[in-house]
């Protein structure tokens, strides 16, 4: 493991990131061609007007030295004209009309207006040097990551042993026994920061990458506070948390590969490209639209070869690391969904099941102490006794937090401010549970 620093990455880290991305000086060194980069410019111009040279460095997240290069190459070609200045010091770019045609055309191409893209040879690379599986998993950390939740020594050993393995995770038993929640808290196992794009460039599809729903952004304080605009990392890159994607049940195909949005005309990434240098978890598996053996294949190549192939479209492919942790889950028997040749391929199968009384009895207390509320011994016999063991049903670790929480909203409706009976609870267990002796 690898502590944080201030700035939201571990030092080494940070400085193999600078190695790799620099700040570009010259459009050289953005690894991005001149045409390109002019026709980029133009379309922000076009969407904003007139933006002077700081305004135009913080949207295309390129130097000072890098744009000044490209607005002489338009204005030497006549797509960019200077239209005075800002408060007598700063000068002000627009479009001529020359410039306003370039600029529609660039748009009827491609749609995208962001930040400069990065280069896919660089971001082969960079995604390589982030690697998830860098390290050595410890028990030390399984207890660290996961303090305060009822898990048993046994499991917490498995899940520390998949995690060490590099290979695919597939976590299986009853609704409710807690593998979404647990198996999303891995990568708290991970606490450095990683660098990921905005965008990157293949040839000339730009694949927008960075997703505020999927990368948490840190301070990275050692970029903000240098007084260097022309130093420090490649200000394409956004510092992030590893990320963590969850799919469910409306999990398609299409969502596995690049998509073009034809009235953007522009390249959305697909979820495992979001996930890179991260944890993607597919969980309900088997409740997608498509059949679980579709599924599964999809995932064959990418899982024995550290590599995914990924269409973009008229014949065009890229290949990209397929570097992140692989977790299927479901509440399916696993051989209902793949033949045993298949499940090979998927190093580890943890099995959840049932919570027994003692584990149910810490979750019922964490639960009281996070409401206020008092623990009383008697209360939870009556709920383990009179309800769970008189109905037979299974001991599930939700269930403290949603019986308590809706008995307290029958004390709010009753305005009550007595400690919790029985009857609260038996109110909130028949309200909880589907009832069926309503046919009778």
């Amino acid at each position: 493991m690898y502590a944080i620093s201030d700035s939201g990455a571990y030092p080494s880290q940070r400085e193999a990131v600078q190695r790799l991305a620099p700040q570009p000086r010259t459009v050289r060194d953005t690894g991005l061609a001149d045409n390109f980069l002019g026709d980029l410019l133009c379309k922000h111009l076009h969407d904003a007007g007139v933006l002077d040279l700081a305004q135009l460095v913080k949207r295309l997240a390129l130097t000072g030295a890098v744009l000044e290069e490209v607005l002489g190459f338009l204005r030497k070609d006549g797509r960019v004209e200077v239209l005075g200045q800002t408060g007598g010091q700063t000068l002000r770019y627009g479009l001529t009309e020359r410039g306003r045609s370039a600029a529609r055309d660039a748009l009827a191409r491609s749609g995208y207006i962001g930040a400069a893209p990065f280069p896919v040879s660089a971001y082969r690379s960079l995604i390589k040097l982030q690697t998830i599986h860098h390290g050595r998993i410890t028990s030390r950390d399984m207890h660290k990551a996961f303090a305060g939740v009822v898990l048993s020594e046994a499991m917490l050993d498995q899940l520390g042993a998949a995690m060490n393995s590099g290979r695919a995770i597939m976590v299986y038993g009853p609704a409710g026994t807690g593998k979404t929640y647990i198996s999303s808290r891995l990568i708290r196992l991970f606490a450095e920061a990683i660098w990921v794009p905005h965008a990157i460039a293949i040839n000339e599809a730009v694949v927008e990458i960075y997703d505020p729903q999927v990368h948490q952004l840190l301070d990275d304080k050692e970029q903000q506070g240098s007084l260097m605009l022309n130093e420090g990392i490649d200000r394409r890159l956004l510092c992030c948390k590893r990320p963590v994607v969850i799919t469910g049940g409306e999990l398609t195909m299409e969502q596995l590969d690049i998509r073009y949005d034809p009235f953007s005309r522009q390249y959305q990434a697909p979820l495992q490209l979001k996930a890179s240098n991260g944890l993607f978890i597919i969980d309900d598996m088997g409740r997608q639209r498509m059949a679980p053996a579709e599924l599964f294949n999809r995932w064959i190549v990418p899982m024995e070869e550290k590599r995914d192939f990924l269409n973009l479209g008229g014949g065009r492919h890229c290949e990209l690391p397929f570097d992140l942790i692989l977790l299927f889950s479901t509440n399916l028997n696993p051989l209902e969904l793949a033949d045993e040749a298949f499940l090979r391929r998927i190093g580890y199968k943890l099995h959840f099941d049932y919570l027994k009384p003692q584990e149910y009895e810490r979750i019922w207390r964490q639960e009281t102490e996070r409401l206020g509320i008092d623990y009383d011994p008697l209360l939870l016999r009556y709920v383990l006794q009179g309800l769970y063991e008189t109905e037979g049903v299974p001991l599930v670790p939700c269930h403290p937090r949603d019986l308590l929480g809706m008995a307290l909203d029958r004390q709010r409706y009753l305005d009550s401010s007595d400690p919790l009976s029985p009857r609260e609870l038996e109110w909130a267990w028949q309200n909880y549970f589907v009832q069926l002796d309503f046919l009778g």
